[in-house]
C-alpha cells in the first residue's frame, strides 16, 4: 500500500514536471519569436528557477515509503523543503546578478511554471479521489 502511494506520488510529480517543461518551452519560444533574445533568456531563467527546485523537492519527498520509515519520510520531506528554498534563492541570485535577467519576465515565467505544476497536482489529485 505505502509503496503504491509513493509510486502514484512519483508519477504525479513526473506529470507535473513534464507539463512544467512544456509550458516553459512555450514561454521561451514565444519570447524568442515575438520579442527577442534577452526576454527569452529572462523567461528561461524564471522557468528554470521554478522547475529545478521543484524537481529536487520531489526527489526528496518520494525517497522513502512505509509506516516503519515514518521518521525518514518526515526528515526527507523537511530536507527537501529546505533544499528547494535554498536552491530557489541561489537561482534567483544567479539570474539577477550573474545573467542580468529582467526581473518582470523572470517573475512572470516563475509564476506561470509554478502555477502549471500545481494545476497538474490539483487536477490529477482530484481525479484520483473519484
Amino acid at each position: 500500500m505505502s509503496r503504491d502511494l509513493v509510486g502514484r506520488g512519483r508519477e504525479l510529480a513526473r506529470k507535473g514536471f513534464i507539463f512544467q517543461c512544456v509550458i516553459a518551452s512555450l514561454l521561451v519560444l514565444f519570447g524568442l519569436c515575438y520579442t527577442g533574445y534577452q526576454l527569452a533568456i529572462s523567461l528561461a531563467c524564471g522557468a528554470i528557477i521554478s522547475i529545478l527546485p521543484t524537481r529536487l523537492f520531489a526527489g526528496f519527498a518520494f525517497r522513502y515509503a512505509g509506516a516503519r520509515q515514518n521518521n525518514l519520510v518526515a526528515r526527507s520531506f523537511s530536507q527537501g523543503a529546505k533544499a528547494k528554498l535554498a536552491l530557489t534563492i541561489i537561482l534567483f541570485v544567479v539570474a539577477f546578478a550573474g545573467l542580468r535577467a529582467s526581473p518582470l519576465p523572470v517573475f512572470i515565467a516563475f509564476a506561470i511554471t509554478t502555477t502549471s505544476y500545481w494545476l497538474v497536482m490539483f487536477r490529477d489529485g482530484t481525479q484520483e479521489r473519484k
